[in-house]
């Protein structure tokens, strides 16, 4: 019987179901979470070949620092001044007011990133999120199937009464 197969209820009980539901749960989210990595992992490989097809450089102030993105300001050679709304692709180390060199895409300059500074710094971090993803769930998995085996251990060789009679 397959992971999403259908099969009668017959001799099934309510806490199988369950069982059976619990491990699907678990299953889904862990290869969502891991779906997403894989995505954002091509998101930022797609990003850098638009960069380096349409390679422009400049020097960029950074201007503030917060956990979900890092905005800079630089200036064209054709003197325009660009403030990515997204701020800027792997920003690691990088403090408010620095000066740094970035690279930017010269048909897209909402698009930059720190020069020298490819997609590969995300191999590492989404890699250890997949990775930790799918540790905690083998074991969710196994607490799952301990649990269920306990419960059918239970059921099978019930505990004798204590009321006193024999």
């Amino acid at each position: 019987m397959g992971l999403f197969s259908v099969a009668t209820l017959e001799g099934v009980t309510r806490a199988e179901r369950r069982q059976r539901n619990a491990r699907r749960v678990v299953l889904g989210v862990a290869a969502l979470i891991t779906a997403l990595c894989v995505g954002l992992v091509f998101a930022a490989i797609r990003n850098d070949e638009a960069i380096t097809s349409h390679l422009g450089a400049a020097n960029a102030e950074v201007d503030s620092v917060s956990w979900d993105r890092t905005i800079i300001r630089f200036e064209t050679p054709d003197g325009i001044l660009h403030i990515p709304a997204n701020g800027v692709l792997y920003p690691g180390g990088l403090v408010a007011g620095d000066l740094v060199r970035i690279e930017y895409d010269t048909a897209n300059p909402e698009l930059a990133r720190v020069a020298g500074r490819t997609a590969t710094l995300t191999l590492l971090p989404l890699g250890m999120t997949a990775l930790i993803t799918w540790a905690v769930a083998v074991g969710l998995l196994w607490w799952i199937r301990y649990r269920g085996r306990r419960g059918a251990a239970q059921v099978a060789s019930p505990e004798p009464a204590l009321s006193g009679k024999p």
